[in-house]
């Protein structure tokens, strides 16, 4: 299967209701309009064998998961709508639209009165339960999958869940820091406040964290001893970086010195200043030497003159070859880099904050029975992976033969294993069905734990099951031909695409170019029609209010 191909062109009245599908639905394409329609064929188990699902379901059966309760309303919505409308088209009640061939397609599938009538009390069915359907927010689905499994999952019956649990963290947080940093040195305080300035700090950024802390098996170590240990790590690290610079920086300033008079070298005598030059490498010497506790030797803007690119802008207009440079010259070009990849004890501090504030605020919400949000997901997926985990899996399977995700490309890690290993994309298994349905261009929530990489993940998991809404109705046709120019040109000019995934292997997110359908409109300004896109620098200092009206004109 070759991950890679460019995903086929999605037909709803033929797509195949059943295995492991990717399906990207730029915006404006007819998203929503597909998922009902898929879920039309569902209730009424059409197809032909190489396309339908197994049997007929019923709207319970049909899992439905998408980002916010807003979205889910407006989705079962839609959905009863597209169902009363075609059983009314299925009764005779009333004729498909002309411009709706999949329902006119879907009635020419059943000629046979008995079989109309049949499909009709389907979908009427199906219709009138809606408000037992299955369309759910992520979390709220697995919240009612730890009740509803409460023994295979390990839930107890009387926890209440905690929407908000920011007095929790902060106890959690509190308590973290009266334990961990008020017995902290004076050294080591001082490092301490270079990552959090005050208790306020900690607060906001184990908000950030939470949840990323790693568990520490064993006796937790302190936070002294994890300063005390990253300080050490940095130190070795530098001392290693250190110790050829006594001799790099001699080779670079016997060169230097070396260059005098500079105009007769071939130098700008107005850029290439011995002594400037040399007030930087004996900086840099000293520095080598120890001096100080600066991590990065203070050379302004000599990090860039005494590099070979520097040293060249130097070279006079007409003077010949530049003279050999020592390896020092190259070598100092990469210092800079080198030193900023040293450890950063910053860094080790927020893990285990993150880890003891996790443990904590685990422990607090167990006292009181209690549990948030990010609980369920990572209970729901630990139970799967638990001593129970195949016999909830397959329960979930009996209840949910079949889940479409809408905004696939919001989901996190996370969210992705808990579909992945009930649903088993790798497998495409026939018995059921996992739908993922999302535009990757659209993936902003990182915030909220959204990753692009599990749409990547996911991508490979469905082989070349990939499919494609490819026409755009809702912008205007110079808006989408101007759209997917600027995007193709970054796609065949850039070697890694205009998404900077592609490499030797492929390309795992290629831009899927789109149509224009019926809007010929065109901006039209008091100065006559306007393009569809324009790039605008605006080069004049302004206050905050003026550059928002400015561009809010624009």
């Amino acid at each position: 299967m070759n991950a890679h191909a460019t995903p086929h062109n999605l037909q709803a009245e033929t797509f195949p209701l059943w295995g492991s599908r990717l399906i990207e639905a730029s915006a404006g394409t007819g998203k929503t309009w597909t998922i009902a329609a898929l879920y039309l064929r569902l209730v009424l188990g059409h197809g032909q064998a190489d396309s339908a699902f197994a049997r007929a379901l019923l709207p319970s059966e049909i899992l439905v998961m998408t980002f916010t309760r807003a979205a889910t309303r407006e989705l079962s919505d839609r959905i009863r709508a597209r169902l009363l409308e075609a059983a009314r088209c299925f009764r005779g009640e009333s004729a498909p639209a002309a411009a709706d061939p999949f329902l006119q397609g879907l009635l020419a599938d059943y000629p046979d009165e008995k079989a109309r009538n049949k499909a009709a009390w389907q979908l009427a069915m199906a219709a009138e339960s809606m408000d037992e359907a299955s369309v759910h927010t992520i979390d709220a689905w697995c919240q009612r999958m730890l009740r509803e499994h409460a023994f295979d999952s390990g839930s107890l019956f009387d926890e209440e869940l905690v929407a908000d649990e920011q007095a929790l963290l902060t106890e959690a947080v509190q308590d973290y820091w009266r334990r961990e940093c008020y017995p902290l040195s004076e050294q080591a305080l001082g490092e301490l406040l270079q990552v959090w300035r005050d208790e306020a700090a900690l607060h906001q950024d184990m908000r950030d964290l939470l949840g990323q802390g790693d568990p520490v098996d064993g006796d937790p170590v302190s936070l002294q001893q994890v300063l005390a240990e990253g300080r050490a790590a940095v130190d070795a690290a530098l001392a290693q970086l250190r110790a050829p610079w006594v001799e790099r920086s001699q080779a670079m300033l016997d060169f230097v010195q070396a260059q005098s008079p500079p105009a007769k070298q071939g130098w700008n005598g107005k850029k290439f200043s011995i002594a400037r030059l040399t007030g930087w490498i004996e900086t840099l010497a000293a520095w080598a030497s120890g001096e100080g506790d600066a991590t990065l030797p203070d050379l302004k803007t000599g990090w860039d003159r005494l590099t070979p690119d520097g040293l060249q802008e130097m070279r006079a207009s007409d003077a010949g070859p530049m003279p050999t440079l020592p390896d020092a010259f190259e070598q100092f070009s990469q210092l800079k880099d080198e030193l900023e990849r040293l450890p950063q004890p910053g860094q080790a501090a927020r893990r285990h904050a993150a880890t003891h504030v996790a443990r904590q605020l685990l422990l607090l919400k167990r006292r009181q029975g209690s549990f948030g949000f990010a609980d369920m997901l990572e209970r729901l997926d630990a139970a799967l992976q638990g001593e129970h985990g195949e016999r909830l899996r397959a329960r979930i399977l009996t209840q949910y033969p079949v889940a479409l995700v809408d905004e696939f490309q919001d989901t996190s890690p996370l969210q992705y294993r808990i579909f992945d290993q009930i649903y088993r994309s790798a497998d495409n298994d026939r018995t059921r069905a996992l739908l993922l349905i999302g535009d990757p261009k659209q993936s902003i929530y990182g915030f909220r734990g959204a990753d692009i990489y599990s749409y990547l993940q996911a991508r490979r998991a469905t082989g070349n099951r990939h499919y494609a809404l490819s026409v755009n109705y809702r912008s205007t046709q110079e808006l989408v031909r101007t759209v997917n120019h600027c995007f193709l040109q970054a796609e065949q000019a850039r070697e890694s695409g205009a998404f900077q995934f592609k490499g030797p292997a492929g390309n795992p997110l290629p831009f899927v170019e789109v149509e224009a359908q019926g809007r010929a409109e065109r901006w039209v300004g008091a100065d006559g029609a306007l393009p569809a896109l324009m790039i605008q620098h605006d080069l004049v200092p302004r206050s905050t209010t003026a550059i928002r009206r400015f561009f809010a004109e624009r």
